[in-house]
Protein backbone atom coordinates (compact mmCIF):
# COMPACT_ATOMS: atom_id res chain seq x y z
CA UNK A 1 0.00 0.00 0.00
CA UNK A 2 1.35 3.34 -0.96
CA UNK A 3 0.05 6.94 0.17
CA UNK A 4 -0.75 10.37 -2.36
CA UNK A 5 -0.75 13.61 -0.03
CA UNK A 6 -3.29 15.82 -1.00
CA UNK A 7 -3.77 19.43 -0.10
CA UNK A 8 -7.09 20.54 1.92
CA UNK A 9 -7.98 24.17 1.80
CA UNK A 10 -11.00 25.22 3.53
CA UNK A 11 -12.10 28.62 3.26
CA UNK A 12 -14.78 30.31 5.63
CA UNK A 13 -18.36 28.83 5.09
CA UNK A 14 -17.34 26.61 2.02
CA UNK A 15 -16.73 22.76 1.68
CA UNK A 16 -13.21 21.11 2.58
CA UNK A 17 -11.11 21.00 -0.86
CA UNK A 18 -8.94 18.88 -1.78
CA UNK A 19 -6.43 18.66 -4.79
CA UNK A 20 -3.59 15.82 -5.29
CA UNK A 21 -0.18 17.55 -6.65
CA UNK A 22 0.54 14.14 -8.16
CA UNK A 23 -2.92 13.73 -9.83
CA UNK A 24 -3.26 16.63 -12.26
CA UNK A 25 -7.36 17.26 -11.99
CA UNK A 26 -8.34 14.91 -9.65
CA UNK A 27 -10.02 16.78 -6.71
CA UNK A 28 -12.73 16.41 -4.42
CA UNK A 29 -14.89 18.31 -1.54
CA UNK A 30 -16.22 17.06 1.11
CA UNK A 31 -18.67 19.51 3.71
CA UNK A 32 -17.57 17.54 6.94
CA UNK A 33 -14.27 16.70 7.90
CA UNK A 34 -14.79 13.25 8.47
CA UNK A 35 -15.69 12.65 4.70
CA UNK A 36 -12.48 14.36 3.71
CA UNK A 37 -10.24 11.23 3.41
CA UNK A 38 -13.00 8.90 2.26
CA UNK A 39 -14.18 11.06 -0.49
CA UNK A 40 -10.53 12.06 -1.32
CA UNK A 41 -10.29 7.69 -1.68
CA UNK A 42 -12.81 7.96 -3.83
CA UNK A 43 -11.47 10.21 -6.25
CA UNK A 44 -8.52 9.41 -6.45
CA UNK A 45 -9.71 5.70 -7.53
CA UNK A 46 -11.91 6.96 -9.97
CA UNK A 47 -8.85 9.28 -11.47
CA UNK A 48 -6.69 6.27 -11.70
CA UNK A 49 -9.17 4.22 -13.48
CA UNK A 50 -8.38 6.12 -16.76
CA UNK A 51 -4.97 7.13 -15.80
CA UNK A 52 -1.50 5.45 -15.83
CA UNK A 53 -0.48 5.02 -12.00
CA UNK A 54 2.08 7.77 -11.03
CA UNK A 55 4.89 7.33 -8.75
CA UNK A 56 3.55 9.03 -5.38
CA UNK A 57 5.72 11.62 -3.84
CA UNK A 58 7.44 11.94 -0.35
CA UNK A 59 5.63 13.54 2.05
CA UNK A 60 8.26 16.73 2.28
CA UNK A 61 8.34 16.75 -1.94
CA UNK A 62 4.57 17.47 -1.17
CA UNK A 63 5.29 19.98 1.74
CA UNK A 64 7.47 22.39 -0.60
CA UNK A 65 5.40 22.12 -3.45
CA UNK A 66 2.64 23.45 -1.19
CA UNK A 67 4.19 25.97 0.88
CA UNK A 68 2.23 29.00 -0.33
CA UNK A 69 -1.46 26.67 0.74
CA UNK A 70 -0.09 25.96 3.87
CA UNK A 71 0.95 28.92 4.36
CA UNK A 72 -2.41 30.26 3.82
CA UNK A 73 -3.89 27.46 5.93
CA UNK A 74 -3.91 24.39 3.93
CA UNK A 75 -3.35 21.50 5.31
CA UNK A 76 -1.42 17.91 4.18
CA UNK A 77 -3.27 14.58 4.53
CA UNK A 78 -2.40 11.20 3.39
CA UNK A 79 -4.94 9.03 1.26
CA UNK A 80 -4.20 5.47 1.03
CA UNK A 81 -3.93 3.61 -2.35
CA UNK A 82 -4.76 0.04 -1.85
CA UNK A 83 -4.33 -2.33 -4.74
CA UNK A 84 -5.47 -5.83 -5.02
CA UNK A 85 -3.52 -8.89 -6.47
CA UNK A 86 -6.02 -11.32 -7.46
CA UNK A 87 -4.10 -13.79 -5.90
CA UNK A 88 -5.38 -14.80 -2.52
CA UNK A 89 -3.40 -15.88 0.63
CA UNK A 90 -4.17 -18.41 3.44
CA UNK A 91 -3.23 -15.99 7.10
CA UNK A 92 -4.11 -17.39 10.59
CA UNK A 93 -5.83 -14.69 12.89
CA UNK A 94 -6.68 -15.30 16.31
CA UNK A 95 -9.57 -13.41 17.37
CA UNK A 96 -12.02 -13.89 20.62
CA UNK A 97 -15.15 -16.45 19.91
CA UNK A 98 -17.77 -13.87 20.80
CA UNK A 99 -15.91 -11.06 18.24
CA UNK A 100 -16.06 -14.11 15.37
CA UNK A 101 -19.79 -15.15 16.32
CA UNK A 102 -20.37 -11.48 15.74
CA UNK A 103 -18.25 -11.61 12.50
CA UNK A 104 -19.70 -14.29 11.55
CA UNK A 105 -23.51 -13.06 11.85
CA UNK A 106 -22.87 -9.69 10.37
CA UNK A 107 -21.10 -11.53 7.25
CA UNK A 108 -24.30 -13.78 7.01
CA UNK A 109 -26.50 -10.67 7.05
CA UNK A 110 -24.66 -9.17 4.16
CA UNK A 111 -24.44 -12.41 1.96
CA UNK A 112 -20.36 -12.61 3.00
CA UNK A 113 -17.75 -14.99 3.38
CA UNK A 114 -16.08 -14.46 6.85
CA UNK A 115 -13.34 -13.55 4.67
CA UNK A 116 -14.47 -11.23 2.27
CA UNK A 117 -16.55 -9.33 5.31
CA UNK A 118 -13.13 -8.93 7.03
CA UNK A 119 -11.72 -7.70 4.34
CA UNK A 120 -14.24 -5.43 3.53
CA UNK A 121 -14.40 -4.11 6.92
CA UNK A 122 -10.30 -3.97 6.73
CA UNK A 123 -10.36 -1.67 3.61
CA UNK A 124 -13.04 0.22 4.81
CA UNK A 125 -11.27 1.19 8.25
CA UNK A 126 -8.04 1.92 5.91
CA UNK A 127 -9.80 4.00 4.08
CA UNK A 128 -11.62 6.03 6.69
CA UNK A 129 -15.18 4.46 5.56
CA UNK A 130 -15.91 3.47 9.25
Amino acid sequence: MKYFYAIVHKDEGSAYGVTFPDLPGCFSAADDMEDVVPNAVEAMELWLEDQAEPDASDVATVRERAANDLAQGAFLIAVPRMTTSGKLTRVNLSLDMGTLAAIDAAAKGRGLTRSAFVVEAARNEIQGKH
